[in-house]
C-alpha cells in the first residue's frame, strides 16, 4: 500500500533556504549545495550513453556545462557516472603542438601532405612542387648599426604558400668576424616548427687561388643524417660545383655565369647534368630593385627542378640555393659584392 504526502511548495522552498544555511562553505568562500543537480537525457545520449531511469543522473557536486559535460564547482572535469568520462579540451591526440618561432603572422603555409615510403620525414612536401622561391626577411638591425644578424628566410611554392622557414644558427663574433665567408649552420623548419633540414657549412675558402680548400655544404633531413653535399670545383672564371648524394657520388652539375652581378638583372646558375649537355633546373638570383640591393643584404632566389627529380636531390638544391647566396650575394652594395672567383 503505498502513501502519498502531500507538502506545500512554501515549506519546500523554507526547507531549502534551512539547508543552504546550515551547509559549511568552501575554502574559495562559495556555500557548499548538498542538494544534487541532474544532467538531461540529450546529455547522455551524446556519447552513447544510456540514459536513466526518468531521464535524469544525477552527479555530486558537480554542474553540466555546455555539451553535457559536468563541471565540479572547483573548475575541473567531473568524471561522469555512466560509461564515458570528461576529457579536457586541448589537442585531440594528446599531443602539445610546439609553437612556430621567429616567424611573422598570418602566414598562408603549404597543406601538409600525407607522409610517403622512403621519404624522409618532412621532405613530402617537396615532391608536390617544382619551383621554390626563397625570401630573405629584412633585418633593420643591420641597416641602422652594420652588425650583421642571423639571417631568416621564407621558403615557399609558386602559389605564394609557405613551404619551410629558415634560420640561421650562428654566434655573433662569427658572423662579424668571418663575414659572408663564414661558417655557419641554417635550420629549415615546416610548419608545426619541426626542423627537417639541416644546413652545415664549415669554414673553407672560396677564392681559384685555393684550390685544395673550396667551398662545401652538407645537408641533412632529417638532422644528424647526411642525404647529400654540395662541394665546389675549380676554375679560374666560372663559379663551377657539383651535386653529390650521401654516399659522395657525382649526381648533377652547377654552372654560373663569369661576371656575379645583379644589377637590374637576374643571375643564373644553371643545374645540368653530368656530362654538361642538358640542363635539369636553375637557380635564380632574382633582381629586388636598386633600395634593397644598395642598402641590404636581402636576398630573392628562384629554385626550379624536375617534378619526379627524386627529393633528397631537391632538399640538396636547396642547400646549394643558400651556399650561393653567402658567397656572391651577402655582402651589403653592390661595392662589396663578389663578382666572380677569382676575388
Amino acid at each position: 500500500m503505498k502513501v502519498f504526502m502531500l507538502v506545500s511548495p512554501r515549506k519546500l522552498l523554507r526547507a531549502s533556504e534551512q539547508n543552504t544555511e546550515l551547509s559549511p562553505a568552501r575554502s574559495d568562500g562559495s556555500p557548499h549545495f548538498p542538494f544534487r543537480s541532474c544532467l538531461p537525457t540529450s546529455a547522455f545520449s551524446q556519447h552513447g550513453a544510456a540514459a536513466p531511469p526518468g531521464g535524469v543522473a544525477p552527479h555530486d557536486g558537480a554542474l553540466p556545462a555546455a555539451g553535457g559535460i559536468c563541471i565540479a564547482h572547483n573548475g575541473t572535469p567531473a568524471a561522469g557516472p555512466y560509461a564515458f568520462q570528461a576529457q579536457p579540451v586541448g589537442n585531440p591526440s594528446g599531443a602539445a603542438v610546439p609553437p612556430i618561432q621567429n616567424q611573422p603572422p598570418g602566414a598562408i603555409w603549404m597543406p601538409i601532405p600525407p607522409p610517403l615510403p622512403n621519404c624522409p620525414p618532412g621532405l613530402e612536401y617537396l615532391t608536390q612542387i617544382d619551383q621554390i622561391l626563397i625570401h630573405q626577411q629584412l633585418e633593420l638591425l643591420e641597416i641602422f648599426i652594420g652588425l650583421e644578424s642571423n639571417n631568416k628566410y621564407e621558403i615557399k611554392n609558386s602559389l605564394g604558400q609557405r613551404v619551410y622557414f629558415a634560420a640561421e644558427d650562428t654566434d655573433c663574433c662569427t658572423r662579424n668576424c668571418c663575414g659572408p665567408a663564414r661558417p655557419f649552420t641554417i635550420k629549415i623548419m615546416d610548419n608545426l616548427g619541426h626542423e627537417v633540414i639541416r644546413l652545415e657549412r664549415p669554414l673553407r675558402c672560396s677564392s681559384c687561388l685555393f684550390p685544395c680548400c673550396l667551398q662545401e655544404i652538407e645537408i641533412q633531413a632529417p638532422p644528424g643524417t647526411p642525404v647529400g653535399y654540395v662541394v665546389q670545383n675549380w676554375h679560374p672564371c666560372l663559379p663551377k660545383f657539383t651535386i653529390q648524394d650521401e654516399k659522395r657520388m657525382d649526381v648533377l652539375k652547377i654552372s654560373g655565369p663569369c661576371v656575379v652581378c645583379s644589377c637590374c638583372e637576374d643571375v643564373n646558375f644553371e643545374v645540368k647534368s653530368l656530362d654538361e649537355v642538358s640542363n635539369v633546373g636553375r637557380i635564380s638570383k632574382q633582381w629586388s630593385g636598386f633600395l634593397k640591393e644598395a642598402f641590404t643584404d636581402t636576398d630573392n632566389f628562384g629554385v626550379s627542378f624536375p617534378m619526379d627529380l627524386d627529393v633528397k636531390m631537391k632538399a640538396v638544391m636547396l642547400g646549394a640555393c643558400f651556399l650561393i647566396d653567402f658567397m656572391f650575394f651577402e655582402s651589403i652594395g653592390d661595392s662589396h659584392q663578389r663578382t666572380g672567383v677569382w676575388q
